[in-house]
């Protein structure tokens, strides 16, 4: 015996929204009065016309006006036909009134008034009224077929509720009328156990009685609010709700159908108990268009699943899409390590004389479908996440077997500078992992240069101090990565074993604004040199940048002016280039 909701009244809330959305679809039906007036003036003129002994004057040939007593009559008979066309059964009702009243005086004129001019008309309106039945007979068959085509368009065809399809359509039609509504995203929580451990066909018979009982309830209009279900795919479906005035009436329609969901189901002898994750987002309050309703209440309801939260009923705030995101790009990352998509680009430094002093690894990726994901869009996550590291093994692993074997073939001086986060740099096996690095992909320590952020000596200042230390002693060197953007003092740089330092984009963009943005980089470099660092500009895309480092003498230049990130084959062509002049 299967345990439900209470059976429907006869509201059928569902059935007359889809019939709304379908009346909607047609031809207005106050238009069908533009026909009738034609008809009306078109008869009015055959009677004027008939009775007119007036001659006309056409191309110098006269004609009298009851040569245009059949015209008028045609257009008439158009304008009754057209009714039959556009406007289904009433345009048929209309159109047999019309030519039945005219038989009375059609009769009249021919019996009575012995009026053989009227003979052509009884029989035009006989024949026309054969084809209005004839052609509103073929509408009918027509609109049969027609409603078992959009029956079926509009209906899941496992539950017979509506289909995305018409959920879809009724949202787009509501957003059009501007009122306040909800869409609602609902996924069954670990509904793929049952079809696991029974067998779909009892997973398909829980998801019937699943359906039935919302549609039960939407039906019967006992929430107090106008609902509509559908079934999205899968175990996913979706409600839209109108008809609420508070955020606390659309809360007990929603509680109403989580507690329709969680009363026992039984199926094939068993007994099953079920819970769903609930999102829901607003219009306009949320979002103003139908896919963006959608997609609000899907991040609502997704993050019910993910907190895996008591309450399974959630509403959609714009935090959630960010969380979204952060968990799509996630994934993103995860996949591409496991697909090795994770690849590297090399952007050169040059010195102020236009010689090649290396490159610096830049991360890449690529997602699934093999499309580029900006760096500035997956780096970020991957620190938060904590994913940064095994992207920056992938990278250095990568980037340093291409410069070292490039070394080794042409025997030049170029340096490879990598970056490592904090998060890499400070854990246990780092050690182990670049010694690792360097036997196995061949390139020399002093052709390495580590880049690491300013902020690590705030973090942890004394181990990082003792890393670094057993870094230099490798031979490797070491850069201050973004610097002027963190939290250095004198002290710090003064005990930081570094062999250069980075200035941050952000400081070159500003030097043209003023004498004293110039003059701070200016200082930047002389604290560089003082401490007996070499300094390199990040950003350097304008000549009048580069003019002016030249002139407060800074060492090196990273940027677009010189040098874009390169693929591995420019890359090597640029260090043959540079080697042949």
């Amino acid at each position: 015996m299967k345990t439900g909701a209470a059976p429907p009244k006869n509201n059928k809330n569902i059935e007359k929204t889809l019939k709304k959305l379908q009346a909607g679809r047609g031809t207005p039906y106050a238009t069908i009065v533009v026909f009738i007036i034609l008809h009306i003036l078109a008869t009015v003129l055959v009677i004027l016309s008939s009775r007119s002994d007036i001659v006309i004057t056409l191309n110098g040939a006269s004609v009298p006006l009851q040569a245009f007593t059949g015209v008028f009559s045609s257009i008439a008979n158009v304008c009754t036909i057209f009714m039959v066309v556009f406007y289904d059964k009433v345009g048929f009702i209309v159109s047999m009134i019309i030519l039945l009243i005219q038989f009375p005086s059609i009769l009249v004129n021919v019996f009575v008034q012995h009026s053989a001019a009227s003979i052509p008309g009884f029989f035009t309106n006989l024949f026309t009224i054969v084809s209005v039945v004839i052609i509103h007979a073929n509408n009918l068959k027509i609109e049969k077929y027609q409603k078992k085509i959009r029956d079926q368009a509009v209906t899941d065809g496992l539950t017979g509720i509506p289909n995305r399809f018409a959920g879809n359509e009724l949202v787009n039609d509501l957003v059009k009328q501007g009122k306040r509504f909800a869409v609602v995203s609902v996924d069954l929580n670990n509904f793929k156990s049952i079809n696991e451990t029974m067998g779909q066909n009892t997973g398909n018979k829980v998801l019937i009685e699943i359906a039935s009982r919302w549609k039960s309830l939407a039906d019967s209009g006992s929430t107090g609010t106008l609902d509509f279900i559908t079934r999205q795919s899968g175990d996913e479906f979706s409600l839209m709700i109108r008809g609420y005035y508070s955020d606390k009436e659309l809360g007990r329609t929603l509680k109403l159908y989580q507690d329709a969901l969680e009363t026992k189901i039984t199926e094939d002898e068993c007994d099953f108990f079920l819970t769903a994750s609930f999102g829901y987002a607003e219009f306009p309050a949320d979002a103003d268009s139908g896919d963006a309703l959608f997609a609000c209440a899907d991040a609502a309801m997704n993050e019910v699943k993910r907190t895996n939260s008591s309450d399974h009923i959630m509403h959609f705030t714009p935090e959630l899409l960010k969380l979204e995101h952060t968990l799509d790009v996630e994934r993103e990352i995860r996949e591409a390590l496991d697909n090795d998509t994770i690849f590297f680009n090399l952007q050169p430094q040059f010195d102020m004389s236009h010689k090649l002093r290396g490159f610096e690894a830049l991360a890449r990726m690529k997602n699934a479908e093999g499309n580029i994901i900006s760096p500035g869009e997956f780096i970020p996550v991957a620190e938060k996440v904590g994913l940064i590291d095994k992207v920056d093994s992938t990278v250095f692993r990568k980037s340093a077997g291409f410069v070292g074997e490039l070394i080794k073939r042409t025997n030049a001086d170029i340096t490879l500078s990598v970056n490592v986060s904090v998060r890499h740099l400070m854990k246990n096996g780092f050690m182990k992992e670049l010694r690792e690095i360097i036997e196995n992909t061949g390139i020399t320590p002093n052709h390495l240069e580590i880049e690491i952020t300013e902020s690590v000596m705030i973090d942890s200042a004394e181990k990082a101090l003792d890393r670094i230390k057993e870094i230099k002693n490798m031979g490797i060197m070491i850069a201050i990565d973004d610097f002027g953007t963190g939290y250095s003092s004198m002290s710090y740089l003064h005990n930081f074993p570094a062999d250069l330092l980075k200035i941050d984009k952000s400081f070159i963009d500003k030097m043209g604004a003023g004498e004293s943005s110039k003059q701070y980089v200016a200082s930047i470099i002389s604290i560089g040199h003082i401490m007996g660092f070499d300094v390199i500009s990040e950003g350097v895309e304008e000549n009048d940048q580069l003019e002016t480092l030249k002139s407060i003498e800074c060492d090196y230049i990273q940027g677009f002016i010189w040098g874009r990130p390169l693929p591995q084959e420019e890359a090597e062509k640029l260090v043959m280039s540079q080697l042949a002049s």
